[in-house]
């Protein structure tokens, strides 16, 4: 397994001005970074991709979709304006060199119809997830959905809905991710939701109940850590925490206070998952 640090908590954008906390995470061990696309061309993540190749970091990257992007939308141009936002999001994480787009890509980020989620609506995420995969492919990037609380998404909210999600699109770069926060409000049981979704599983968030440093909260971690172990996945464990640095970003996700310290979270963070793997 290997351990990530979401770039979220200093920086919704990530840039040159950020090497020197991506400096600072090599440093302190960290085997790579995950960080948001949300603006940027192929020029600037082919450069960011280059400095974190030459510190021998690996990559992974989160996006998402606005509502006029939202491919479980009935309507054919917004579902197709978001395939083109998912294309847009492989072109860039090929040149930043990242093995996953993960996040709320099956629709969009905090839209409700204030209804629950229909067969139709599901069918047409499915659909263009189908297409964005067959867009990825020839590349080693594999898109990982993820299931988000009932509070910022009605989609998909539990491993057991996504694994259908997965299952249906059915396309090799295509798998799920699993988040500790969110599974920890949805879920009855962290180790059965892994178990669930352990087939298809292709990205792990770390992520405290509150967002903060990783051990500190109500997260059930010796169930989480030790069914990781059981079900032999092998892959990112990255850890995602948030502060109010980046206000704009920070409403946007109902954060309106700072958990931990920073340097708390990606130090005793990065200790505690070593320790709960080990």
């Amino acid at each position: 397994m290997k351990i990530g640090m979401n770039l979220l908590l200093w920086t919704n954008h990530v840039t040159e001005e950020h090497y020197p906390i991506v400096d600072t995470l090599n440093k302190v061990g960290y085997d790579g970074i995950e960080l948001y696309m949300g603006e940027g061309d192929i020029k600037h993540y082919t450069n960011l991709g280059n400095h974190f190749s030459e510190l021998g970091l690996g990559v992974t990257t989160v996006t998402g979709l606005a509502p006029e992007e939202n491919i479980s939308s009935p309507d054919s141009a917004i579902r197709a304006a978001g395939l083109d936002r998912l294309k847009w999001a492989i072109d860039n994480a090929h040149a930043l060199k990242a093995e996953r787009i993960c996040g709320p890509i099956h629709s969009s980020f905090a839209y409700f119809s204030r209804q629950p989620p229909t067969t139709d609506e599901r069918k047409r995420s499915a659909e263009m997830l189908r297409k964005a995969a067959e867009y990825a492919e020839g590349t080693d990037i594999i898109l990982c959905p993820e299931a988000l609380n009932r509070f910022e998404c009605y989609l998909y909210n539990t491993m057991a809905d996504l694994k259908v999600l997965v299952d249906t699109v059915d396309h090799p770069n295509l798998g799920a991710m699993y988040d500790t926060h969110h599974s920890n409000i949805e879920e009855k049981s962290q180790s059965v939701a892994l178990k669930t979704i352990a087939p298809v599983l292709k990205h792990i968030h770390i992520s405290e109940n509150d967002r903060g440093t990783p051990g500190s909260g109500q997260v059930q971690w010796n169930d989480v850590f030790t069914t990781i172990r059981e079900i032999g996945y092998d892959g990112w464990l990255t850890i995602e925490a948030f502060s109010t640095l980046i206000p704009e970003f920070a409403n946007a996700i109902n954060v309106w206070r700072n958990y931990s310290p920073s340097e708390e979270i990606y130090t005793k963070g990065l200790e505690f998952i070593k320790n709960g793997i080990c």
